[in-house]
Formats: C-alpha cells, sequence, structure tokens
C-alpha cells in the first residue's frame, strides 16, 4: 500500500499532469468561441508548423526539463536537450512531439473529468437523498473511480515522460558529438598525465644524476656546474608544469605554449650537463615540421633522454632527428651494458608508443646491435 501511495508525495506527479493539462489549454479556450469538434483538428493541425521552428525545441525541452524530469532547466543528466533543432529530422521528431503531447493532454483531461465529475457527483446525489438504497450504488463505485482517477494521473504522466525522453532527447547525431567530446576529454587528461611524467621524471632524473654524481667527484667547480644544471632543469619543469596546470584551469587554453623540437636543445643540454656525451646530428628544417607532430616528437625525446639517463647514467648518447619524404624520423641510442638494469616496460616506453600512434606513426624500442634504441617515425601530414 506504502509503495502504491509514494508517486502521490512525489511533486513531479503533479507537475506531469500540468504539464498535459497546458497541452489543451489554448484549444479549450478556442471552444468557448465556436463549439464545434473541427476545433480541435484545427489546433492539432497548427502544431505542425509550429514544430518546423528550430526554437520551439528550446522552449519544450525547458518545460519538459521543469516539468517532467523534476530536473533543473540547466540540468545535463535529464536526458533531455534544450538546444534549437539543428536538422530536419530533430523538426520532425519535435512536431510528433507536440502530437503525442496534444493527444495525451486531450485523453487525460477528458478522463480526468469525467472521473472527477462522477465522483462529486456521486457523493453529493447520496447525501441529498440520505444514502438510501438508489445513491448507495452510486457510492461503492466511488472506491473504484478513485483508483481509475489515480492510476491515471501517475499513468499518463509516467507515459508522457517516457515519450518526452524519446522524442525530445538527443539524437543520433548529438549522442555521437557528446561521445567524441567526452572521448577528447579523456584523451586530454591522459596527454596531459604524460606530459606531468615525461617533464617532471626528466626533471628529476637529472636532478638525481646531478647530486649522485657531485657527490661522488668531490669537485667544487663540478659541485658547482651540477647546482647550475639543477637549477636549470628545476626552472624548466616548473614552466612546464605550469604550462600543464594553466590547461587543467582554462580548457579553452591553446596549445602553442607547449615546447616543440624547436627547443631540443635544452633537452641535450640537460643531458650533457648530466654527465652525458651527446653527439645529435639535425637534418632537415625541423621549424617546418607541423606543432602536434613537433610537440609530441618533443616529448619522445625527453622521454628517451630519462631513460637513458635513469637507467644507463651518464654514458655516450647518439640522438639522430631527420626530416624527410614527409616523415619525422628520430632515433636515440646508448650502449647498452650488461651490468646496467635495462629499462622495463612501464608507463615511459609506452606513452612513447601511444604517442606515436596517435600520429599515425610507429615506434621501436629494444636492444638493437649492442645498444638500446628508440627509433619512431611519425608523418608530417
Amino acid at each position: 500500500m506504502v509503495r502504491l501511495l509514494r508517486p502521490f508525495g512525489r511533486v513531479v506527479t503533479y507537475t506531469r499532469l500540468l504539464h498535459l493539462f497546458v497541452a489543451v489549454v489554448w484549444p479549450a479556450m478556442l471552444i468557448f468561441v465556436q463549439e464545434e469538434w473541427w476545433i480541435w483538428a484545427v489546433a492539432a493541425a497548427t502544431l505542425v508548423p509550429a514544430g518546423l521552428v528550430p526554437a520551439m525545441r528550446t522552449v519544450e525541452g525547458l518545460q519538459a526539463r521543469l516539468l517532467l524530469t523534476g530536473h533543473r532547466h540547466d540540468s545535463e543528466s535529464a536526458g533531455i536537450v534544450v538546444v534549437p533543432s539543428g536538422t530536419w529530422g530533430d523538426r520532425w521528431r519535435l512536431v510528433l512531439w507536440l502530437q503525442a503531447r496534444f493527444l495525451l493532454g486531450c485523453t487525460t483531461v477528458t478522463a480526468v473529468a469525467q472521473l472527477a465529475a462522477f465522483v462529486v457527483d456521486s457523493t453529493a446525489s447520496a447525501v441529498r437523498r440520505g444514502f438510501d438504497d438508489g445513491a448507495l450504488w452510486h457510492v461503492l463505485l466511488v472506491p473504484p473511480a478513485l483508483a481509475a482517477l489515480a492510476g491515471i494521473v501517475v499513468g499518463s504522466g509516467r507515459l508522457v515522460t517516457a515519450v518526452a525522453l524519446r522524442l525530445l532527447g538527443p539524437s543520433p547525431a548529438e549522442r555521437l558529438a557528446a561521445l567524441e567530446e567526452r572521448t577528447e576529454q579523456l584523451l586530454e587528461r591522459t596527454r596531459i598525465a604524460r606530459e606531468l611524467h615525461d617533464s617532471i621524471g626528466h626533471a628529476l632524473t637529472v636532478a638525481v644524476v646531478q647530486a649522485g654524481a657531485a657527490r661522488a667527484a668531490g669537485d667544487p667547480a663540478f659541485t658547482e656546474r651540477a647546482l647550475t644544471a639543477i637549477e636549470e632543469t628545476g626552472r624548466a619543469a616548473l614552466d612546464d608544469l605550469e604550462h600543464v596546470l594553466g590547461v587543467l584551469r582554462e580548457s579553452e587554453r591553446p596549445v602553442s605554449g607547449r615546447p616543440t623540437l624547436a627547443d631540443a636543445d635544452r633537452l641535450l643540454e640537460s643531458a650533457r650537463a648530466s654527465g652525458a656525451k651527446v653527439d645529435a646530428e639535425v637534418s632537415g628544417p625541423l621549424e617546418t615540421i607541423p606543432g602536434p607532430v613537433s610537440r609530441e616528437g618533443y616529448r619522445i625525446l625527453q622521454e628517451s633522454l630519462t631513460n637513458v639517463l635513469r637507467h644507463a647514467g651518464s654514458v655516450a648518447i647518439r640522438v639522430r632527428m631527420a626530416v624527410a619524404d614527409g616523415m619525422l624520423d628520430l632515433e636515440v641510442r646508448n650502449p647498452l651494458d650488461a651490468d646496467a638494469p635495462r629499462p622495463g616496460r612501464g608507463s615511459g616506453l609506452r606513452g612513447i608508443r601511444e604517442r606515436a600512434a596517435l600520429l599515425g606513426g610507429r615506434a621501436r624500442t629494444g636492444p638493437d646491435a649492442g645498444d638500446w634504441q628508440v627509433h619512431v617515425e611519425l608523418p608530417l601530414s
């Protein structure tokens, strides 16, 4: 019993009924002008051009959100869109919704009015006649009539809400656009995580290597150079961190401020300051590389150098960057010492492969002819 009465304790039950009543108010007003059946046909026909107006979808969507679902007009979880019709398919769906709402409204209002009138008349008649035998039968029919009235109120409200979710909900194109937007957001979060891993990981690796080398060397001059390198690398990492946090704060902020391969000298000097012997060979104009490719190439180079410093220490590193035939060829090699720990299969190498794959390129990492290599090929188009 409590479960059956629960809907009548919710405000949305009555706002749904109000929503259906509103649908027939203005046609009912025409009846006072001329009591003809064709008035209802004219009212239904006028809904067709009204539904073809793009802005009408916003009006109906706002009403449905507020009165049918009980959500705020600015809620995104209501399942009902409030943007104007963008396609003819959206317009005709709105026309169908207006016709369905009008039909449900007329049926519900008529049924509620008839049942309510029966209950009132039966009760009033019984009171006037002193509950004699003839009036008693009318009184016995009042409870079933009230039950039917309650069922119509709740059932019609749920039915019109289901129809609204179907016809005023997002179209397949809008669902696809929302899914693409959500995917872009997830990809952006993944990219930011990679940015932090590569930038902060590189800075910490350089700082650890420099501090260890300075302590082992016992040379004041070398210690001074190590501290300078740690300071410069830390400042660069702070700049990268500030940029990433700025992206988090401002989702529309452009990515043009991120470092590119034109800033690769900063990475090479940082590795040299850590004691590594870096031999760099650059062929082709790096400044002509498209922004996305150049930015991802910078991060790949950064992670590759970080892996060398972390796992091999201050060793000879050969860096080759070539731009030719519509491709960027980036290779980082270092001698593979049998006693040194090899890079594992952690997020760094996985991130390199994922970055390359997202740009339509490929990456090879692993031992090669006595060296450890990271070889990446990225298309420029």
